[in-house]
């Protein structure tokens, strides 16, 4: 994966993702829009074989879009890790 900052602004971020598709994208964009400081998450991808997707951040000024972010990742972290100590709950005996 890597990622390419289109556009920067005090409260606007885009950002190109190469190697990765709706899967990653829409969680992230989920995430975000669970953030009250978030006014606008979404990305976009123009064609699925060729492209790469865009994603898009604005916030309301209380926080950066980097932030927001780094908030994101790291919440979709540990969801990730509850839901693997479940399954191995699960999956014991």
């Amino acid at each position: 994966m890597q990622l390419t900052v289109l556009e920067r602004g005090p409260n606007k971020i885009v950002i190109e993702v190469d190697g990765e598709g709706h899967t990653l994208c829409n969680l992230l964009e989920a995430v975000l829009l669970e953030d009250d400081d978030v006014e606008i998450a979404s990305y976009n991808i123009s064609h699925p074989l060729v492209s790469k997707p865009i994603i898009t951040v604005k916030t309301r000024g209380n926080k950066s879009p980097e932030a927001a972010l780094k908030e994101a990742v790291k919440k979709i972290l540990e969801r990730g890790s509850l839901l693997r100590k479940e399954f191995e709950k699960a999956f014991k005996g």
